[in-house]
Parts: structure tokens; C-alpha cells; sequence
């Protein structure tokens, strides 16, 4: 089949690791105490922080109060712990970090231009991360080449469903109403690149510093490698593997 939409990973995929693992996390690390004291009676803040409450106290079976939580909240941040509540809140510290200019993420330089060509050739693009949708958009509409949440139709989230749990890509194509094999999935993750396949997507490894290239997977390190052409993307990658159990790709 013919793909219809690309559907993309984001930390080391459209932007480099170290952004959320040195700037985003220890922002947030840094002002969960202040955020919570200084929105203690916002009712959305509140609510996730009753999340949060929930799980600790099936968790410990310890009823922390509102006042003690950040300490609990800033483990869960060093661990980089997947918890909807914590990912709601950081969202809304990571708001306030980009709306003063306290970070701006930086984009690989190949993103933009993909995502712009891609758009004009017609192909829907859609993003799947473990953060948050509210965290996505600020992060796409806060970047160095400008605001991309116009290009962007969907931000799925771990609402969805975990990123190694193949029946979350599935519930994905029938969100954009697609057939599984219409969506090319583009991540530096080979766990999720396996998951994605066995549910019947395409999937490129995209191989960015620091990765090492799929032995399971097409590669690719650089988008625009990637195009709108009836060229099979194993003749396309400069990495390029073999699919297995899946006809080549096409964007």
C-alpha cells in the first residue's frame, strides 16, 4: 500500500536526547515545589495532583498531603516515571518555560523542511511520545524553525496505550482512519520499531549522533532521505536494511 502518513517519534528522532533529558527534566525537577505552592488553588492543578495522590497511596498506602507531594513528584521526574498526572503537571511547568524564554527547543535541521515538503506532497504527519499531548504541542510550537503544530494533524500520547504494546497502533490507524500498512513509523527506538511492525505499520530506524543502526529495520539519518517517490526505501536509505515480513515502504 501506498503510504498515507508519517507518524514520528520525538526525543532523538526530531530532536536531540539531551533536550528532554538535560533541559526539560531538571526545569521541571527544579520548580514542582514553587508551581505547586503557587498554584495550590488552580482546580486542574489540583485534580492531577489527586492523580498522583491516588497512585502513591495504592502504591505506599501513605496519604501524603498537597504539601509534601512535590518531593515524591521530583523522584518520579528523576525517574522519568510514566505517570499521567506527573506528565500533566510538567506540561504545565514546561508552559511556563517557554512562554518566558527559559528554553527553546532545537530541531535537527532536516526536520522543518520534511515536514514542509511532506505536507505539500500531501502525506498527513501524526506524533507519538510517551509525553504528553499538551507537551508535545508546546514543544512543537516553540522550536528554533518555528511554530510546526500547523503541519502536524495529530500528538498521540501513552493515552493511547504504551509504545511497545502493538494494539496502540492499531488504535492509532483507526484514530486516523487508516489501514496499519498506510503508516510509516519513524523512530530511533528499536523496541518500538518492532511493536509498530508486528501491528503491521512500515517503520524506518532513524539513526541521529549516538545511535546505532537496526540490523531489523530500514535506516535512515537524515528525513530527507525520505521521499515522494516509487522508489522502495531500502534503495533510498543511506543505512539501509532489508524489511522482513513487510513489502518496502513508499512515501
Amino acid at each position: 500500500m501506498t503510504i498515507r502518513c508519517i507518524l514520528l517519534d520525538i526525543e532523538g528522532t526530531i530532536i536531540p536526547v539531551t533536550f528532554v533529558r538535560d533541559v526539560l527534566f531538571p526545569y521541571a525537577k527544579t520548580h514542582i515545589a514553587s508551581f505547586l505552592h503557587d498554584h495550590r488553588i488552580d482546580p486542574q492543578v489540583r485534580q492531577w495532583a489527586a492523580v498522583c495522590h491516588e497512585t502513591i497511596a495504592q502504591e505506599s498506602g501513605v496519604l501524603l498531603s498537597y504539601e509534601n507531594l512535590a518531593g515524591v513528584l521530583s523522584q518520579w521526574i528523576e525517574e522519568d516515571r510514566k505517570h499521567q498526572g506527573l506528565k500533566a503537571l510538567q506540561g504545565m511547568i514546561w508552559e511556563e518555560g517557554y512562554r518566558t524564554g527559559a528554553f527553546v527547543p532545537e530541531v535537527y535541521d532536516d526536520v522543518a523542511p520534511s515536514f514542509r515538503r511532506w505536507r505539500q506532497e500531501s502525506l498527513m504527519l501524526a506524533m507519538y511520545s510517551s509525553g504528553s499531548e499538551q507537551a508535545q504541542r508546546l514543544l512543537l510550537a516553540h522550536t528554533t524553525d518555528g511554530d510546526l503544530n500547523p503541519l502536524i494533524s495529530h500528538c498521540f500520547d501513552t493515552g493511547i496505550g504504551s509504545k511497545t504494546n502493538p494494539a496502540s497502533y492499531r488504535r492509532i490507524a483507526d484514530r486516523l482512519g487508516l489501514h496499519s500498512e498506510e503508516i510509516l513509523f519513524l523512530s530511533d527506538a528499536e523496541p518500538e520499531l518492532d511493536t509498530a511492525t508486528t501491528a503491521d505499520l512500515q517503520a524506518i530506524h532513524v539513526v541521529r549522533p549516538g545511535t546505532n543502526p537496526s540490523a531489523r529495520h530500514p535506516c535512515c539519518s537524515t528525513l530527507r532521505d525520505l521521499r515522494n517517490t516509487d522508489m522502495p526505501v531500502a534503495e533510498v536509505n543511506v543505512l539501509a536494511a532489508p524489511l522482513k515480513a513487510h513489502p518496502p515502504a513508499r512515501l
